[in-house]
């Protein structure tokens, strides 16, 4: 490496935000620059790991060791070449990845890991700073034509892989933009806009099509489709959400917090709304589940002026540390505190959401909860039950209900093409393969709700399985496979 003493000399280090109290008037992303010479400092820490367990952590298999070796070097085209050779938008996981890859660093057993997510950040932005991230155009086109469904993280990477075959690929979205979750479903605050209209030029200008405002299945059938391409990979996500079965969910007020978020994107994009506004200015907000989504509509509704927020959350609250049940290098179970907590928002654990309660216009106004005690038996199953006496009742103007995704939509495309589902809903495949032999499935809708870096791998995979039956034999890389860089 570099500087094999490196970890020794120093401390992790990332880059400062802008104070919560000026970030949450606009919507724009608020870490402060980082200097050059800071980011060699954090290359610099990588180990000369006899077996470096971040490839694996990464979904993507990403070559760690190695880019920060160029960093700490200067070599940034180099650098580049070499995230670039397994992570198609290292500018998109570069700013909302959780990590698994700093989970997984040796350095992390004793000691804080590497800034694996801000280095990966920071080359691809001093790629682009530099000229370096241009349209590769295919020298050769094949006679094949293939239709991506769905222009999230993994229709967008399974279109880049099959473009650079040399195949004609077609992107088909319902929506009037390309990026999927990127674009409505991930706040302008963690990812803004420009990012993902940057690489979308460079795809065009590629030869990737884009078609918008199409939903296949009602727009344009499935036969219109099969007539004019000779695969189709679907990609369309896992987009039916988990509701809440309890009473006064059907009272105004009560939201699935998708429906929230994609709509404040597109006020902060400058759009029209053609439906009725979902606001949190001057209202008490209820957020309902502990994840990712839920933090973003925290943050979301800081920014719009909530009176209050608070978020709960029925499992227990989290270690504060890396808990014994997932030892390095696991993904650790431990308490994670988001940018958009830090900007106000109080968090309740263990606790069930009971009743919504209305007033005389239907509107929601108030939310009934109780504590609930967590217990497991002998094979670990858990359960709970709630806690006598803490039965009580909170102001709520506005719920989000932030809960997860239970499966794609079924009605139109995958009724009308009659691809077999698994127990969970969800596309069933054998190596990306449906029952259909030239439909391919990848993403959020056949492996069920996931990370955006999950999706993105997902899609490079479900792409080389549709080269090899198109052509026989894929030219595109695998994950598992060894790669040289020059």
């Amino acid at each position: 490496m570099g500087k094999p003493t490196g970890f020794q000399e120093y401390k992790r280090e990332l880059p400062s935000k802008v104070d919560p109290l000026t970030r949450v008037k606009n919507y724009k992303e608020f870490y402060l620059e980082f200097s050059e010479e800071k980011i060699q400092c954090q290359a610099a820490r990588c180990m000369d790991c006899g077996v470096p367990f971040c490839h694996s952590g990464c979904p993507l298999g990403n070559i760690i060791p190695e880019f920060n070796d160029a960093v700490y070097d200067q070599q940034w085209e180099q650098a580049y070449k070499i995230l670039s050779s397994t992570n198609n938008f290292p500018e998109f996981t570069g700013r909302i990845c959780p990590a698994p890859c700093e989970a997984s660093c040796v350095l992390g057993i004793n000691n804080d890991p590497v800034t694996i997510e801000n280095i990966e950040k920071s080359i691809i932005e001093k790629a682009y700073q530099k000229g370096l991230v241009k349209a590769k155009i295919p020298t050769v086109r094949t006679d094949q034509h293939v239709a991506i469904i769905g222009s999230g993280p993994a229709g967008l990477a399974a279109a880049y892989q099959l473009n650079q075959a040399g195949h004609n690929v077609t992107v088909f979205e319902r929506d009037d933009r390309a990026g999927g979750l990127l674009r409505y479903g991930i706040p302008d605050f963690k990812l803004e806009k420009w990012v993902i209209d940057r690489r979308l030029n460079i795809m065009e200008e590629e030869g990737i099509q884009f078609v918008m405002n199409t939903e296949i299945g009602s727009d344009l059938s499935v036969e219109e489709v099969f007539s004019k391409f000779d695969s189709v990979i679907l990609c369309g996500g896992s987009t039916v959400p988990n509701d809440l079965q309890v009473k006064g969910r059907e009272l105004t007020g009560v939201h699935f917090a998708m429906d929230y978020l994609k709509q404040s994107n597109k006020l902060v994009a400058g759009d029209a709304l053609q439906e009725e506004l979902i606001s949190s200015e001057g209202k008490h907000v209820i957020v309902i589940g502990g994840g990712d989504t839920g933090s973003d509509c925290v943050g979301t509704s800081n920014r719009q002026g909530a009176r209050s927020i608070t978020q709960l959350e029925l499992l227990p609250k989290p270690p504060e540390k890396r808990d014994a049940s997932t030892p390095w290098p696991m993904w650790p179970k431990q308490l994670r505190t988001s940018t958009s907590h830090e900007e106000g928002c109080d968090r309740l654990f263990s606790v069930l959401t009971k009743e919504f309660i209305g007033d005389e216009n239907g509107n929601v106004k108030e939310i009934k909860i109780v504590d609930v005690e967590w217990k497991s038996d002998l094979s670990g199953k858990m359960s709970f039950q709630e806690v006598e006496g803490t039965e009580r009742i909170l102001p709520c103007d506005k719920a989000y209900l932030s809960i997860g995704f239970a499966h794609p939509q079924k009605s139109g495309l995958l009724e009308e093409l009659g691809v077999h589902l698994d127990e969970r809903g969800n596309v069933k495949t054998q190596g990306y393969k449906t029952n259909i032999s030239n439909v391919f499935a990848a993403g959020d809708m056949r492996r069920g709700q996931s990370l955006v870096v999950w999706a993105i791998s997902e899609g490079r995979e479900a792409a080389r399985v549709c080269d090899e039956y198109l052509q026989g034999e894929s030219v595109l890389a695998r994950k598992d496979a060894s790669y040289v860089v020059v």
